[in-house]
């Protein structure tokens, strides 16, 4: 390339360089730093109390990491959806939640997820003032100026006023299982009258030591009667008050129970709703198994010994109880102190006794035992003579 050549492309470039820093580029907008919407909210009712939880937005609407997060709005409203957030029930400051970028996290990305939560108590007069009607929840996340960029996915609970829990509840281990009693609270009939509110009473119970809890009965709690307290009364007098016999736990483990009332919803063409009430104080049980089985009754004792060994054959009516491990057989004659015929519990109610001798006269009893080797009162006598 001859020298006028280089002079001249020299010249192209340097224009074409010129012209490229001399063009001005269009202005970058400043970030608004609006926190993303919570899409995770839910919720729950326990008695007067609603809990609320979401997770914590960690980037902005411009998928940028938070930097300066707000506080977050509560937001309430009875039978309508929620439109905005001008009124809100409370605000949950941004001090509740650690502040971004106070973990270890990566160049440009968010912190780690928080879970934040809030209890809201629902007012009386707010339960009472549509009973049927549901109560609306959302929340909004404002940045550091007070800005939100949205409500998020609402959520409901049933408004309807709850009951009491019962009183003096407790619980008595017997040989058929532990027997639950209660005495109910004073308006136990409230909201009769409401064909579409239905009270019932629901028992837990949870095994020591456990996370979870069983739902061991749920009864219609319109025809609760008052008695007296649980702790006042006789066994004889025990069936007046309102009472459940639980057979589905296991002896030698320890459990808590608790009852409270629940408050269904029921309007036609509509799925049911419901929520509970508070709770009964814990009633904690060792299911300790001391109780013997049932006497067992209607022994006979037979002769057989024509054409061969002599032998007396017992039969009995057998014993129904689910943990019953067998018989005990006892024997004495006239002027003797019973003794036991078998090493082993019989598992069958019948028992065939070989070691008699001719021209006595046997008296043979019979007991129950349990796999937890307690056992029963010896059965009435029968007796046999040997020819």
């Amino acid at each position: 390339m001859k020298r006028a050549d280089w002079n001249i492309l020299i010249c192209v470039l340097t224009s074409v360089v010129l012209v490229s820093c001399g063009t001005p580029s269009a202005p970058i907008p400043p970030s608004l730093e609006l926190v993303k919407v919570v899409t995770d909210l839910h919720a729950a009712r326990k008695g007067d109390r609603v809990y609320l939880a979401w997770t914590v937005p960690t980037r902005t609407t411009e998928r940028l990491p938070v930097r300066h997060r707000g506080p977050t709005r509560i937001c309430r409203s009875l039978g309508a959806d929620i439109r905005d957030c001008s009124s809100p029930v409370a605000e949950v400051p941004a001090a509740r939640f650690p502040p971004p970028g106070s973990e270890p996290q990566k160049m440009g990305e968010p912190g780690p997820e928080v879970e934040a939560n809030y209890v809201d108590t629902v007012p009386p007069a707010m339960q009472a003032q549509n009973p049927t009607a549901q109560i609306h929840y959302a929340v909004a996340v404002l940045n550091e100026s007070g800005r939100s960029a949205g409500l998020s996915n609402q959520v409901s609970v049933p408004s309807a006023p709850t009951l009491p829990p019962p009183g003096h509840f407790t619980a008595k281990v017997g040989n058929e299982g532990v027997m639950l009693l209660w005495k109910c609270p004073p308006d136990a009939a409230a909201d009769r009258a409401n064909p579409t509110l239905e009270h019932r009473l629901r028992i837990y119970r949870r095994e020591q030591g456990q996370k979870t809890d069983t739902k061991i009965s749920e009864g219609n709690f319109a025809d609760c009667a008052l008695g007296q307290p649980a702790a006042q009364v006789s066994d004889e007098h025990a069936s007046r008050l309102p009472q459940f016999l639980d057979q589905t736990f296991e002896w030698e483990k320890r459990y808590d129970y608790r009852a409270t009332v629940l408050t269904v919803v029921s309007e036609p063409g509509k799925s049911e709703l419901e929520v509970e009430g508070e709770d009964t104080p814990v009633v904690q049980v060792y299911a300790h198994d001391i109780f013997p089985p049932s006497v067992p009754a209607g022994l006979q004792a037979v002769f057989s010994g024509a054409r061969q060994a002599p032998f007396v054959d017992l039969i009995w009516s057998p014993d129904s109880e689910a943990d019953l491990a067998g018989y005990n057989i006892f024997r004495h004659e006239a002027v003797s102190q019973p003794v036991r015929l078998n090493s082993t519990p019989v598992k069958t109610p019948a028992y065939r006794d070989t070691e008699v001798q001719s021209g006595k006269r046997y008296f043979y009893s019979v007991s129950a035992v349990d796999e937890r080797n307690n056992e029963s009162a010896r059965s009435e006598e029968a007796s046999e003579q040997v020819p």
